[in-house]
């Protein structure tokens, strides 16, 4: 049997091509005063997320998941530095964001995100005891998680990445179609099942309830506590109601037209949103005025404009 083989010849990269590419990527880098800022903060959220793995996760020998979990288990085997190994082995995914997420703007930031964490993983285990804050392994991995989860957060404000998982899980989202929680969970289980094998399935547990966690606190850090209502009211007192929102909560109303879908009759439909504090007085004030109305009262995660968050570029 032949076999016919296509080799095609691979040209090499000038020197001039390449120092094309480097001047426009340090062209294409951000210096405003909002872009220094998110530098700030990714520096930051890096350190907290190192701070988080030295004092609580690697002497407790707990797991999070992504990277710098699979960098835990290697170095359990090899000593080799844990924040080494987080940032070699975000090399191949970091160049599939490049191709995927947005070239250089994502480069800058993800950069910086990584080798700052694994900068500062190495540096804090010169200085910190190799023991852990507590041997009491449910308060490791709610500190542990609730510190990794503020880093984290921290870093997503300055409009950062974590690099590892959270790239891939970004371009499993964009290219496949699986949600990012989806993704985590995957790529996250994989590295816990790996923990379970390695330092015990009650420490792999522990793993998936500081995942949980970490994952809160990231998401409170980056979008506060601060949980809105919204509510949709149908009143055959419309202009009262909209009178007493206005006047005894002193919050906006948006009159909707709506239709009754048994009787097809016009219907004005009523639309405002209130803070938590303020929606059980929302339910009082129209039960006052129109007992037989009926309310749907929603969660929204922010609200911004009058009378709320100002609407700003930094939001």
């Amino acid at each position: 049997m032949v076999w016919l083989l296509n080799l095609k010849v691979i040209k090499p990269i000038s020197m001039n091509k390449i120092l094309l590419k480097l001047k426009k990527f340090f062209s294409e880098i951000e210096f405003s005063k909002r872009a220094i800022m998110d530098y700030l903060l990714i520096l930051l959220g890096a350190f907290v997320q190192a701070l988080a793995l030295r004092l609580f996760l690697v002497p407790s020998d707990l797991v999070s998941g992504g990277i710098s979990g699979l960098a835990q288990l290697i170095n359990h085997y090899s000593n080799f530095p844990i924040g080494m190994i987080v940032l070699l082995g975000n090399i191949p995914l970091f160049l599939l964001g490049w191709q995927y997420l947005g070239g250089p703007k994502f480069a800058v930031r993800t950069i910086l995100s990584i080798v700052a964490f694994s900068v500062f993983t190495d540096t804090l285990g010169l200085f910190l005891p190799g023991v852990a804050v507590t041997d009491d392994m449910v308060l490791n991995t709610l500190y542990g998680g609730l510190l990794l989860g503020i880093g984290l957060g921290i870093v997503y404000r300055g409009r950062g990445t974590s690099g590892g998982t959270d790239i891939l899980g970004r371009i499993l989202n964009r290219h496949s179609g699986i949600t990012i929680s989806q993704a985590y969970l995957i790529t996250d289980s994989v590295v816990v099942l790996g923990a379970g094998f390695v330092f015990g399935w009650s420490k792999a547990l522990y793993g998936l309830v500081l995942i949980y966690v970490s994952g809160l606190a990231a998401e409170i850090a980056l979008q506060g506590t601060n949980i809105i209502r919204t509510a949709i009211i149908v009143t055959a007192e419309t202009e009262a109601v909209t009178d007493a929102i206005m006047n005894d909560l002193e919050r906006g109303v948006t009159i909707l037209s709506g239709t009754g879908g048994y009787t097809g009759e016009p219907k004005a439909v009523i639309y405002c949103t209130v803070s938590r504090m303020e929606i059980n007085r929302l339910k009082i004030l129209v039960h006052d005025i129109d007992p037989g109305a009926f309310m749907v009262i929603g969660q929204a995660q922010e609200a911004l404009g009058e009378g709320f968050k100002p609407l700003k570029q930094d939001d």
